[in-house]
């Protein structure tokens, strides 16, 4: 199963406690021009500025500006804005953040994961990846050496054993970061005894990546690389760099790990009538009218909760009303994808995608291609679903955690924006280099 390692990692300069919350960034691939732009202005050093040397990265950039962020890169390092690590470590690193009123505390710790190709190994994944992005993250590693952010993993720890272990005896953290309202603490555990014993309890555990399925292709990408460069397309040495990926590894039981739904925004639509739409699902599902306002939509994701299984919501936008569908027929997609597995059929999310857009709203009530967006917060629906950009807003709940495991048994992907795990792992609290 998930071979794993401590390592010597990069920061930002370590002072016992350190504030670098102007230093770190969200992830690059949720960040527009002007959140770039935002966050060079709160420090010179943020990592934005070797993470993000392109926007969009939906797809890959100009030689020169890879080359510009390894320039700033060595230059960090060089001037001692960045260091390295003497000796290898794990490093235990929470976040904690507030959510419907509660305060939530998710504990994880950052390794080394030896890499594998999916499907043939002890990684999984449950998102299909996009070439595009691929192509901008080869380019930074290639020029950098380094990755720069973490894969999300979990794992099962049923009963707390490997995150008590690490998080036992730890005074204060080496980092602290607050970013849009999340607090990030790192530290760095540096225990043989208790290193060696969470090596050998993850060697019976498989990993399944949470966040950044772009950025483990881009790793593999980069390992083969480097074998046709250093090995002549030989596997390399087991301890070689290149053969890991960093990840913030999670237990599914720990209490605070939250997926959020991904909420459908749909437009390019002609003329959308409910009646119609009745008509055309009838059998399948059941829509009931319903009399939630427009500012009332927040609570409608919790209202879900208690509908029976496989139920979802239908805002319509011109009209300002919201509809509930219950689905009848829980086999509806296996004459649509009968190679799929049982538990990949009925996920809301596939459900959503390949019968109520696939069959019904794209050949019914399609002008011609349907407009997609995608929203985590029911509180932005109502301006946004304005009958203009979109018309319609499809609401579900989140995708259950367990999916993760039983579609990677089968070796199966959801559909895209099938989970959102709140809150976005930090970029630039720990650094991984590849030489």
């Amino acid at each position: 199963m998930a071979q794993i390692r401590p390592f010597r990692g990069v920061h930002f300069a370590k002072r016992n406690g350190r504030d670098i919350s102007s230093l770190i960034a969200p992830p690059y691939d949720v960040l527009s021009e002007q959140d770039r732009a935002n966050l060079q202005a709160k420090d010179p050093h943020n990592i934005v500025n070797i993470d993000l040397p392109h926007v969009p990265p939906k797809s890959a950039g100009p030689d020169e500006v890879y080359d510009k962020a390894n320039i700033a890169l060595q230059s960090w390092l060089k001037t001692g804005v960045l260091e390295r690590d003497g000796r290898p470590a794990l490093y235990p690193y929470t976040q904690s953040y507030e959510h419907g009123g509660r305060t939530f505390h998710r504990r994880g710790f950052i390794a080394l994961v030896h890499l594998s190709p999916f499907g043939e190994g002890h990684v999984f994944p449950h998102e299909k990846t996009h070439a595009g992005a691929i192509e901008d993250r080869m380019k930074l590693m290639q020029y950098t050496g380094m990755q720069l952010s973490p894969i999300f993993g979990l794992f099962s720890d049923q009963r707390n054993e490997i995150t008590g272990m690490l998080y036992r005896g730890l005074s204060q953290p080496d980092f602290t970061a607050t970013l849009d309202g999340v607090r990030n603490d790192l530290w760095s555990l540096i225990d043989a005894e208790v290193e060696n014993r969470v090596i050998d309890w993850m060697k019976h555990k498989p990993v399944y990546i949470a966040d950044g399925h772009h950025r483990y292709t881009t790793a593999l990408q980069y390992q083969k690389m480097i074998e046709q460069q250093e090995n002549g397309g030989r596997p390399l040495p087991p301890a070689h760099p290149a053969n890991y990926c960093m990840f913030v590894l999670v237990g599914m039981q720990d209490d605070g790990l939250l997926i959020l739904p991904t909420h459908r925004l749909i437009g390019g639509l002609g003329n959308f009538d409910i009646n119609t739409f009745q008509q055309t699902v009838a059998g399948t599902f059941d829509v009931l009218d319903s009399n939630v306002t427009p500012d009332q939509l927040p609570a409608v994701v919790e209202s879900l909760e208690r509908e029976p299984s496989h139920s979802f919501a239908l805002y319509d936008g011109r009209a300002k009303k919201l509809y509930y569908l219950r689905l009848k027929r829980p086999d509806v997609l296996k004459q649509f994808e009968p190679k799929q597995s049982d538990a990949w059929r009925q996920l809301d999310v596939a459900i959503l995608q390949r019968y109520l857009l696939d069959e019904i709203l794209q050949p019914h009530f399609a002008a011609k291609e349907l407009v997609k967006g995608y929203t985590h917060d029911a509180g932005t629906i109502a301006s946004e679903v304005d009958g203009t950009s979109y018309q319609l807003a499809l609401i579900l709940r989140a995708t259950p955690l367990h999916a993760l495991e039983e579609l990677g048994k089968h070796g199966e992907v959801m559909p895209q924006k099938s989970t959102f795990f709140y809150p976005k792992l930090a970029t630039g609290m720990m650094i991984y280099p590849l030489k």
